[in-house]
């Protein structure tokens, strides 16, 4: 192990993240547990930081002719994995055009190089907004994880910032060279353009990063008219499932999914849960997974298997969710359950 690791700091940065990257993915390959594109990006992230190394640390200099191809893979497939874990599955009649990045890019390469000091930020920006966007203007992440709590947004947006940081590393990559400070490129892309890949392709590997949920309070938007008569409906359907089959029990529990079993479009089923019961569809389902958490507490199950028994995947958003619910943490629940008892 010691010898592992003072060969790893001999390396150069670009390489020794290559090999980083390169062995989680392999790793997850062979064990088979995520989604394809997810390993597809780490691979990408994992190709471009070797692509660096073997141009600027080896003196490979064919390489530098592919890397800003290589560089611009990384970005829609950000996209591409983010949209395929919260939204909607890849479709390659829908989803094609993405490929316009690498292309349009490796025609710069050959015809206008000179243009690449622009073409490169905007895309990585253009996609780390895009990303910021979405989520802002759609909370519902119907493929979501209910019971992962506010973690996986909270990775997409982190994902989205290290796209807008390799965007503003390519910018001082142009400023120094427009500079004459040639000395200054390794400098910048060894330290600033390979923590962001690495950081990318770290982030994308969390199982949070396919589910999510919303921590933040229900506000009352007064644009949006109040339920109907067809809502409260909808809701009566939606109890009545919760206490029959108890969907709420699995950790990976979506809102696509609920909206399958009541055969009602997604977003008709979200609006109709924040319009009736005045809270987004992770408070709504955490309501019952709570419920079920307090009668195991009352069994004699301890925290940690009241937890996973009532489908919730993190202690922290279980702790968070038991106070809102209940007014007091677990640990005062229980506590005040063996005073009364």
């Amino acid at each position: 192990m010691l010898v592992y690791s003072c060969l790893m700091l001999t390396l150069p940065i670009p390489l020794v993240v290559a090999l980083i990257l390169g062995f989680l993915a392999l790793r997850h390959v062979v064990a088979g547990d995520r989604p394809i594109l997810f390993l597809i990006l780490l691979a990408a992230c994992a190709g471009q930081s070797l692509v660096i190394s073997l141009n600027q640390n080896y003196g490979l200099s064919g390489f530098a002719l592919i890397q800003p191809v290589t560089a611009v893979a990384a970005p829609p497939l950000a996209w591409l994995t983010f949209q395929s874990a919260v939204f909607r599955p890849l479709e390659v009649k829908r989803d094609w055009y993405h490929l316009l990045a690498p292309v349009f890019t490796t025609f710069c390469t050959a015809f206008a190089p000179l243009t690449l000091d622009f073409v490169l930020p905007v895309i990585f920006a253009s996609y780390g907004v895009a990303i910021l966007i979405h989520l802002r203007q759609d909370d519902t992440l119907p493929l979501a994880r209910l019971g992962s709590g506010p973690l996986p947004a909270r990775i997409w947006k982190a994902v989205s910032v290290l796209l807008l940081l390799s965007a503003l590393s390519d910018v001082l990559i142009a400023i120094a060279l427009h500079l004459g400070r040639t000395e200054w490129q390794p400098l910048i892309i060894s330290v600033f353009t390979s923590f962001t890949l690495l950081g990318i392709g770290l982030l994308s590997l969390s199982r949070d990063a396919e589910g999510t949920g919303d921590d933040e309070p229900a506000t009352p938007n007064p644009s949006v008219p109040g339920p109907s008569e067809k809502d409260a409906t909808l809701i009566a359907r939606l109890d009545a499932l919760m206490e029959a089959r108890r969907p709420y029990l699995d950790p990976d529990l979506t809102l696509a999914r609920l909206a399958r079993q009541l055969h009602v479009p997604i977003k008709q089923l979200s609006a109709a849960i924040n319009r009736v019961k005045g809270e987004n569809v992770s408070r709504y389902v955490n309501g019952f997974r709570i419920r079920e958490a307090c009668a195991r507490l009352d069994e004699g199950d301890n925290v940690t298997e009241a937890m996973f028994c009532s489908g919730f995947n993190t202690k922290s958003n279980f702790n968070r969710e038991f106070t809102r619910v209940m007014g007091q943490p677990p640990s005062a629940f229980l506590k005040a359950k063996a005073i009364n008892a």
